[in-house]
């Protein structure tokens, strides 16, 4: 797998994209392309992003990502990406000039021979930089910038935002659509109360990365598969609170593997939603919460076997 590494780490020279590129799709894409094609043979394929979001550092903002950065080395390596250069993101950095930033970051450690960024890429303090700007700078320097224009569907311009409003309302089709791939997250089987066990339908409980973007609350039918490797296997999620179990729980992702019978504490877990069954619903009582997860079950399998579309709760 490609590395993941600082500035001061990194293979130079290099032809880099740079921006935030989350969740990688096509006009992320199309950036990258621009920065690869036409490098000199020396230069090193390189993305280069912020890590933390710039926003979390100024104001405190908590931001959901569609991908971290150890998901984006598998995904970006088909692209032909050969390393992952993430910027520390401080308010030293934030002081920054954009003029400092372009000769100090790209040109001095990075060493970069050709850029490639989308139309609006922001950067330096207080985000007076724009891709003009970068555009002479480098030119001094016998730098090329390609400035790649926004890609645009029907509905619009292609973004991230656009790609998380789709998880919020539990639209996995528009999503996968948005990203070109299906959706996915994964975390480590953690030991839980074992309710699910006694009632007949054991869970493996996933402690998933904070930092990582869910789609909406709710029952679904999904894939699951162990260690990054292996079969998919079917399953039903239940992602939220325990409404009829304990109402002040925090929020949770428990998955059910059908017709399994599998030891999964400790081990890592990739989920990937396929479809919404329902919202999450308070039920009278735990026999009648199992016979409902029961038809959840049935309705998963159907969907996982089929393809068939259910009605989204």
């Amino acid at each position: 797998m490609i590395p993941l590494c600082s500035p001061e780490e990194a293979r130079r020279p290099t032809a880099l994209a740079l921006g935030s590129f989350d969740g990688l799709h096509a006009g992320h894409r199309s950036v990258i392309a621009e920065a690869i094609q036409g490098s000199q043979d020396e230069a090193i394929a390189s993305v280069v992003s912020f890590w933390p979001h710039p926003r979390e550092v100024l104001f405190g903002e908590a931001r959901l990502r569609l991908d971290l950065p150890s998901e984006k080395l598998a995904l970006l390596e088909p692209l032909g990406i050969q390393q992952l250069v993430l910027v520390p993101f401080t308010r030293e950095l934030a002081q920054l000039s954009a003029e400092d930033f372009v000769t100090s970051v790209l040109l001095n450690t990075l060493q970069a021979r050709r850029i490639a960024v989308g139309t609006n890429f922001r950067f330096g303090h207080q985000r007076r930089g724009d891709a003009e700007m970068l555009g002479r700078l480098a030119a001094q320097n016998g730098v090329e910038v390609k400035v790649v224009p926004i890609v645009e569907d029907q509905e619009g311009r292609m973004s991230s935002s656009r790609i998380r409003a789709a998880l919020d309302q539990a639209d996995l089709t528009t999503a996968k659509a948005l990203l070109g791939r299906a959706y996915r997250f994964q975390g480590r089987v953690v030991r839980g109360r074992g309710l699910g066990r006694e009632l007949g339908w054991p869970t493996a409980n996933l402690q998933v990365d904070g930092r990582k973007a869910l789609p909406g609350l709710g029952v679904y039918a999904a894939w699951a598969q162990l260690d990054g490797d292996g079969d998919r296997l079917p399953a039903v999620m239940n992602l939220g609170p325990q409404p009829t179990i304990d109402p002040t729980s925090p929020s949770a992702v428990e998955v059910h593997l059908l017709d399994q019978s599998l030891e999964l504490e400790g081990r890592h877990l990739g989920v990937e939603p396929v479809q919404r069954l329902r919202g999450q619903t308070k039920f009278s009582g735990l026999e009648e919460l199992s016979i409902q997860i029961g038809r959840d079950a049935a309705q998963a399998r159907k969907i996982l076997q089929t393809g068939s579309q259910a009605t989204v709760g």
